[in-house]
């Protein structure tokens, strides 16, 4: 029977996680949010309604996704590549700042960022070059040009937003070092992505800032909002304060249903309560990996790999830009924080992994 027909089977331990997650994480936005939302729009809602919408989107463009078999989707690598990258140098020319950032581009009412486009671009642009290109992975030649073809994305990204500029880079380093046959060539580029970082890093005086800031917060103003969220954390203990009982949120985490929410998680639902939405995520990563593992062919392993990497980075890099073990980059937690063009281009992404592993063997 042709896989068209065939009656799709899905992992439904990935989506089980992934809908408690979202079910979670919007109780979470509604109680981290409502204070903000009170304040400024006068609806404690406002928040809350928005990301409603936004994940309703998402999980219908997540169905559609699942169904398409992705295979189809290797012939729209490429120009999906390039309109990330048109995106990222309209962002640079005519973008809208908040907050000091350059992230965003309106199209009449509604804004996005082009940012969360590039990383699914990226891992289907990966994907399709590392599979075109796997009889030849062992050359260091080969790694290099691969490595090379993701720069002016990183680049253009990285130049407002540096955390997802990272995030594209440990996409990229993860799926060469999938399809690798030899691991030693991969010190050097090691060694290569730490002398790019460096440069990077001093380009611009405000990034050189936040290691200053890291290093010690409490000797600088922009550091409040760190010093706040480890409050927040260090007040939580074990059970939390109780849902909706945070105080940190009440002004004193900026933003705090944004990059920071995961303070507030702590505070409110303690050690425990974190626990388990960090079990939720391995749970994800785990499945990622196994619909790696079973793919039907190289090109769909690639794409759950790449989900893997995308989810394990961007979730590792918010806990530690909110417990000060990094300096701070301004990055989401997945499904969690608040920002509806986040969320609807990562349940798109889960629907590309759904239909890998609706084809395991």
């Amino acid at each position: 029977m042709p896989d068209s027909v065939k009656k799709r089977k899905y992992d439904y331990t990935l989506l089980t996680a992934l809908f408690l997650l979202l079910l979670i994480g919007l109780v979470i936005l509604y109680s981290t949010s409502a204070y903000n939302g009170e304040v400024k729009f006068h609806d404690s809602f406002y928040y809350l309604k928005k990301q409603v919408f936004a994940t309703s989107l998402g999980i219908a463009g997540m169905f559609l996704m699942a169904q398409i078999d992705y295979r189809r989707l290797r012939k729209f690598a490429v120009p999906a590549y390039l309109a990330a990258v048109l995106l990222s140098v309209a962002v640079l020319l005519v973008g809208d700042e908040y907050n000091g950032s350059k992230r965003w581009l309106s199209l009449g009412p509604f804004s996005f960022q082009p940012s969360e486009f590039a990383k699914i671009a990226v891992i289907l642009f990966l994907a399709a070059v590392v599979t075109k290109n796997a009889d030849k992975m062992g050359q260091m030649r080969t790694l290099l040009k691969i490595m090379l073809s993701v720069l002016p994305i990183a680049g253009l990204v990285g130049a407002s937003n540096l955390s997802t500029a990272i995030i594209i880079l440990g996409i990229a380093v993860t799926l060469v070092f999938t399809a690798s046959p030899k691991y030693g060539q991969f010190i050097w580029m090691g060694v290569i992505g730490c002398g790019f970082m460096a440069v990077f890093l001093a380009l611009e005086s405000y990034r050189l800032e936040r290691l200053a800031i890291w290093r010690n917060p409490e000797a600088y103003e922009k550091g409040y909002q760190t010093l706040q969220g480890l409050y927040a954390i260090g007040s939580g203990g074990l059970f939390g304060r109780g849902l909706g009982e945070s105080v940190q949120k009440l002004g004193f985490v900026p933003e705090a249903q944004n990059d920071m929410i995961f303070s507030i998680i702590c505070e409110e639902l303690g050690l425990f309560g974190a626990g388990f939405i960090l079990l939720l995520f391995l749970i994800l990563i785990w499945r990622f990996f196994r619909i790696a593992s079973h793919a039907e062919d190289l090109f769909g392993a690639l794409i759950a790999a790449g989900a893997m990497a995308h989810m394990m980075i961007q979730v590792i890099l918010n806990i530690a830009v909110v417990t000060n073990t990094i300096p701070n980059t301004g990055i989401t937690l997945p499904f969690i924080s608040y920002g509806g063009t986040s969320v609807v281009f990562l349940l798109m992404e889960m629907g590309v992994v759904l239909s890998v592993s609706s084809l395991v063997k």
